[in-house]
């Protein structure tokens, strides 16, 4: 008994670093391909150029353009899919009626198991030509459309994950709130979202790094323009609408090659600190919960 317990203890050990032997292996290849890039431009450069050039001569390799148009599309998703996902897991949580809940939450599960290529063809056909024709632009390929497109994708991940935490609030919390006399709407700002405030904080950065990190989407709807935005009726490219693009482009070991995984970097890079925070706030409202009690 004693024996398999121990071959138990090691498999699932494995299992556990496997995934960080994973991480550290996706690490090394980000900064191995990508720091070479930096031979050929400064990191200032890269980081603040205001042309995307790479296959020009003389190339140039700025992708302030691409930065802007991710952090276009990402506002603009986020003002789409916090308000709806955080809404819905309330009413779902709050409101709802178990004949409701047991029809709308599915639905919602479903929704997140749509492939994202298929929002993107959504997104082309549906989404853009109504774009169009409601603004009058000479193009309905914008960060409009993905900005539209990618927060109703992030819609399931904040709302499942947002109900789940208040879920979790114990129903004495409730009960104690209503007893000194607050009323539902009272109970659900001051006492319910903020005792859940841990995991609703979670499940809208989680939603936002989905949005960053989305690729196929956004390469179909946003109009492909490597050019800094000014609203968010212009086309643009975000990052990972441009490795996607250019990657079977660029000649391996070459500066365009070596500046799409750098670009891929940065990504990660984003990706982690959004990770990092939302740790930080979990950790946040733990300890201050823990107080309260």
């Amino acid at each position: 008994m004693r024996i398999k317990e121990t071959i138990y203890k090691w498999i699932f050990t494995i299992f556990a670093f496997a995934s960080l032997l994973f991480l550290v292996g996706i690490v090394v290849v980000l900064f191995k391909e990508g720091l070479p890039i930096f031979k050929h431009v400064k990191l200032v450069a890269f980081l603040f150029g205001k042309s995307w050039y790479p296959t020009y001569e003389p190339a140039e390799y700025g992708i302030l353009p691409l930065i802007m148009g991710s952090v276009w599309v990402t506002v603009g998703a986020v003002l789409v899919s916090v308000p709806l996902g955080v809404g819905s897991a309330l009413y779902l949580d709050e409101l709802a009626s178990y004949k409701q809940k047991a029809i709308l939450k599915p639905i919602i599960e479903i929704l997140a198991s749509i492939p994202s290529i298929v929002f993107g063809f959504f997104g082309m056909v549906i989404v853009a030509p109504l774009i169009q024709r409601i603004f009058k632009l000479p193009v309905g390929l914008c960060a409009l459309t993905a900005s539209i497109i990618l927060g109703v994708m992030a819609i399931p991940t904040i709302c499942s994950l947002a109900e789940d935490a208040l879920s979790y609030v114990p129903r004495s919390f409730r009960e104690a709130s209503f007893a000194l006399g607050a009323n539902r709407w009272q109970t659900l700002t001051k006492v319910v979202v903020p005792a859940a405030g841990s995991g609703v904080s979670t499940s809208i950065i989680l939603g936002v790094s989905r949005i960053v990190g989305e690729t196929m989407t956004v390469l179909m709807v946003s109009g492909g323009a490597a050019m800094i935005p000014v609203s968010f009726f212009q086309p643009v490219r975000p990052m990972t609408a441009t490795i996607a693009a250019e990657m079977g482009e660029a000649a391996m070991g070459s500066a365009h090659y070596h500046a799409l995984f750098a670009i891929g970097l940065i990504l990660f890079l984003v990706t982690l600190v959004f990770n990092i925070i939302a740790e930080l706030i979990s950790r946040r409202f733990r300890i201050k919960l823990g107080l309260n009690r």
